[in-house]
């Protein structure tokens, strides 16, 4: 009886030592570029890509990279619902002043793609949007 159990804990510590690689392979859940679509409506949609960084301590990231892109001022996840909060500030199509406000859910959490979904606040235009991790 006590080989059967003795395999079993050497068989339980197996699986959680190829989980935990497996899962450190992926880094922090939110780390990578993320591309979808945002709206106010399922006719008017605006294509996006958000990416984000995790230096071991903070969130960071741009709403649409390059010479325009909005950087992150703030950047939350909550880990026991999978909540996540994005502020920035960047300017419109006009090069006005704009401030975002994104509230979503992390989903399909065990999966390479998975993807955020929920609010998209742009200056006083208020959307729904789905990022899926590229």
């Amino acid at each position: 009886m006590s080989r059967v159990r003795s395999l079993q804990v050497i068989a339980t510590f197996a699986c959680l030592a190829f989980a935990i690689t497996a899962s450190a392979q992926f880094g922090h859940p939110l780390k990578g570029s993320w591309s979808g679509d945002w709206g106010a409506s399922k006719d008017n949609r605006t294509r996006v890509l958000v990416d984000i960084n995790w230096d071991g301590k903070t969130l960071t990231g741009t709403i649409n990279p390059g010479p325009t892109g909005a950087t992150f001022q703030k950047a939350t996840l909550d880990p026991e619902t999978w909540a996540v909060h994005l502020e920035a500030d960047g300017k419109d199509q006009s090069g006005n002043a704009v401030h975002y406000v994104i509230d979503g859910k992390l989903e399909n959490l065990g999966a390479y793609q998975r993807f955020i979904t929920g609010t998209w606040m742009q200056g006083s235009t208020k959307g729904d949007f789905k990022l899926t991790r590229n």
